[in-house]
């Protein structure tokens, strides 16, 4: 059932489900409110509808943060926050965050802190959703020590008035702030990795799917190409051995015609003789162009594997001649580009993965490829992280194996940035 075709409640309970449009009303509840606060200000109306470091340090200056254009200032930054956020915070960046994920995390919080202190809890649950482990605590930890210092070096109009009114110690004003610092943005860091942690576990299930499609959709062709030959050979037994018979009769008709010196018969049967001979010729050739043109077709599992993931853009790039291939090797390449694409999506944070299919002429004293006529070319490229040492893990080394165990080769033509590896296997393995 498509998108479409489901009820609108269960749509709606879907996309509440998904972090990115939690995140996205939010942060536009948020902004809403410091609009109205913005407008009953404007009004004469007593507000603070901004606090944050610009109006710290407008109100040094001698300025009143009622004022129109400092209002208005405020205001166009926080519209600006809320596009930023917005565009930022969307699902697809969510299962593959961009390569400037932290420069535009830096911006947001950058606008968060001049404008209000709300809302930089928000980034840092965005930060948490899209940068990694390490960074994302990195960026909480330093909103905290931020947020301790902004308080004693530019207090907020309501900070200067608590900080008044509690007439305490400074040391014990800086801990109870740093308590609440922590524990609000500990919680923030907390929910933005559980939600990171549930768009992995979505990443792995499409992959394992996309896997499992193109397996079946091989299968499929397997058991396609299996039942063609055994038509074939059922088609060369029956039909081969009936025509067989009839020539070697009508040889016989025609060796008793001659006894009887009966010309016109033994004329009539050379034609025959002639007609079935031919007619089993036909039989062999047809029969041997349906053996040979039977191969698997890789086209449509590696479709099946593209289809199957959502997340990251696979672009397939296949020669018509490439996709003759044997059961084995096409299986063979199969296995290995669904691991190189795994590898691609899953650790790699990849988004962008291009699969080239194309027949090539093996080099003269090539090692490790058997002279069996063309070679098939894979190459799995990808724009992924990387790596800048390169370690042979299971993934590779299984990919070594398979392309061996045909006469073929594996190469990591590059590991950084992203991987791009090389497949070669004759066509006829």
């Amino acid at each position: 059932m498509s998108l479409l075709e489901r009820p609108l409640l269960d749509r709606l309970l879907a996309r509440i489900a998904q972090p990115a449009f939690v995140l996205r009303i939010a942060a536009l509840a948020i902004c809403l409110l410091e609009l109205a606060s913005a407008v009953w200000g404007l009004m004469g109306n007593p507000t603070e509808p901004y606090d944050g470091v610009l109006a710290s340090l407008y109100r040094r200056r001698g300025g009143d943060t009622h004022d129109a254009p400092f209002v208005l200032t405020c205001l166009a930054l926080v519209m600006f926050f809320a596009w930023h956020f917005w565009r930022l915070a969307r699902q697809q960046h969510l299962d593959q965050p961009p390569r400037n994920a932290l420069s535009r995390v830096l911006l947001l919080d950058l606008l968060a802190l001049l404008v209000t202190p709300g809302l930089p809890f928000l980034v840092t649950v965005l930060a948490a959703l899209l940068l990694n482990v390490r960074r994302a605590f990195l960026f909480a930890l330093a909103q905290v020590v931020i947020n301790i210092a902004l308080y004693w070096l530019l207090p907020s109009e309501a900070q200067r008035l608590e900080q008044v009114q509690a007439d305490l110690p400074w040391w014990l004003n800086s801990l109870g702030l740093a308590t609440s610092m922590v524990a609000l943005h500990g919680m923030a860091f907390g929910l933005g990795r559980l939600a990171a942690a549930e768009a992995e576990r979505r990443r792995w299930f499409q992959a394992m799917l996309a896997e499992k499609r193109s397996g079946e959709q091989l299968q499929v062709e397997q058991l396609r190409y299996a039942e063609r030959l055994h038509m074939a050979r059922e088609l060369h037994d029956v039909m081969g051995h009936h025509l067989t018979a009839l020539n070697l009769h009508l040889q016989l008709s025609e060796a008793l015609l001659q006894r009887h010196d009966e010309p016109g018969a033994a004329q009539a049967v050379e034609k025959a003789k002639l007609g079935a001979a031919g007619l089993l010729a036909e039989v062999r050739a047809a029969v041997s162009r349906e053996r040979d043109s039977q191969r698997i077709n890789l086209e449509s599992a590696l479709r099946a594997l593209a289809d199957g993931i959502a997340s990251t853009q696979i672009e397939l790039a296949l020669d018509p001649v490439a996709q003759d291939l044997t059961p084995r090797c096409a299986h063979a390449l199969l296995r290995c580009v669904q691991e190189a694409v795994t590898n691609a999506v899953r650790h790699a944070g990849a988004t962008r993965v291009r699969v080239s299919l194309e027949v090539v002429d093996p080099p003269k004293g090539a090692a490790g490829i058997e002279d069996r006529g063309s070679q098939v070319q894979v190459r799995v490229d990808d724009n992924g992280r990387g790596t800048r040492k390169l370690r042979e893990g299971n993934g590779l080394k299984g990919m070594q194996e398979r392309m061996a165990e045909l006469g073929g080769t594996m190469q990591v033509l590059r590991h950084h940035p992203g991987f791009l590896i090389e497949l070669n296997c004759p066509r006829r393995a």
